[in-house]
């Protein structure tokens, strides 16, 4: 947490940390008023039950308390979810594909790598597929995951202003070698990216263009 390496990072940080100060606040409550009810209504002081009726205030608060703060919750992860589904017409497609127990990904010229290398402040699609069982592409540092299935097309994008190399996890039990699932991405300024990707297509035999080849 506090480490802002994307552009959702804040937001969810921000979610979460709402999420936990709430249930410290409930469970502060709660125990508070365990701990009174037990000393004020206890044997010693009350040797007598006392019949206690009906209180409609206490139970509209009771039930109106935690449905405002679970609208709550909701909503700000709701905004958090459609910001996540609004991907930029400009962003770079990347083919991602995942197989027990190793990730690949795939440029729009063709270009394939067990790396990921983006620019850095370019916005990122990665197109998710699997080539065998159920996986999670995972990358903590951007605070993202999602799920790849091999039969359903799954898609998510990010954007990061922080250079640096941040670990791709697979998050979802996918077999023996699950634990070992793992890959990078390099976030690279733009001018090594263009010096990298002209050179690596080079070696590949394939043109370096971002965009993906007229099918004839």
């Amino acid at each position: 947490m506090f480490t802002s390496a994307s552009n959702f990072t804040d937001s969810v940080d921000a979610v979460f940390l709402y999420i936990t100060a709430l249930s410290l606040i409930v469970l502060v409550g709660i125990t508070i008023t365990m701990i009174y009810f037990v000393i004020r209504y206890s044997r010693k002081r009350n040797p007598v039950p006392t019949h206690v009726e009906e209180n409609l205030t206490l139970e509209i608060l009771w039930t109106g308390i935690p449905l405002i703060l679970f609208l709550s919750m909701f909503y700000f992860g709701w905004v958090g979810y459609k910001d996540m589904r609004a991907i930029p017409d400009d962003a770079m497609q990347i083919k991602v594909t995942a197989r027990m127990w190793q990730w690949s990904f795939e440029y729009p010229n063709g270009l394939k790598t067990d790396t990921l290398y983006v620019p850095v402040n370019k916005p990122v699609r990665t197109e998710l597929r699997s080539n065998d069982v159920s996986h999670a592409f995972f990358i903590p540092a951007f605070r993202i995951k999602k799920d790849v299935y091999p039969s359903k097309l799954n898609d998510l994008w990010f954007k990061s202003d922080k250079i640096g190399r941040y670990d791709i996890a697979c998050a979802e039990y996918c077999g023996l070698k699950h634990s070992g699932m793992y890959s990078a991405v390099y976030i690279m300024e733009q001018e090594k990216f263009d010096t990298w990707y002209k050179e690596t297509s080079a070696k590949a035999g394939l043109q370096a263009t971002l965009t993906a080849p007229v099918k004839k």
